[in-house]
């Protein structure tokens, strides 16, 4: 898996709300989805890459989202 640059999340917002968005980490500290707290959706982080596409998302309480 790339780095991410941290610099670039930032800057992301969430594509349906364009409220912040926060990383979720897996269990070996690797970046797994960027969380948006207030649409309760989790977009999946692939080989470094966010995807930011609402059909993509995971809702927040699904145990892959977590």
């Amino acid at each position: 898996m790339t780095a991410l640059d941290h610099r670039l999340i930032d800057l992301l917002v969430c594509p349906i709300c364009k409220g912040p968005l926060q990383m979720q980490r897996d269990a070996d500290g690797q970046p797994k989805a960027l969380a948006c707290r207030a649409d309760r959706l989790a977009f999946p982080i692939h080989d470094g890459m966010p995807v930011m596409l609402e059909s993509e998302a995971q809702p927040l309480d699904s145990p892959d989202a977590a």
